[in-house]
């Protein structure tokens, strides 16, 4: 997997895990298209399929970094 591909696919998953629309698709297209244009074999690669995995992992923990407060009041709230 070459670096810029994998910074396009972060963008990506940056910019559309948010819309109501699968950020997974987006992805798959992003690398796609990256690697028709650049006539690489379309083949998913396990650095690929982990670099997808990490992605997600990263908007899950931005997301309960930033409800933490929210989500420990629920918590909290479950338990009174």
């Amino acid at each position: 997997m070459h670096l810029i591909q994998a910074i396009l696919m972060g963008i990506t998953q940056g910019l559309s895990e948010f819309l109501p629309i699968s950020s997974s698709a987006h992805l798959v297209f992003t690398s796609y298209f990256y690697k028709v244009i650049l006539g690489i074999d379309l083949a998913h690669s396990s650095q690929e399929i982990f670099l997808d995995i990490m992605l997600h992992l990263g908007t899950l923990i931005a997301v309960l970094i930033f409800f933490r407060k929210d989500i420990f009041e629920i918590l909290k709230a479950l338990y009174l």
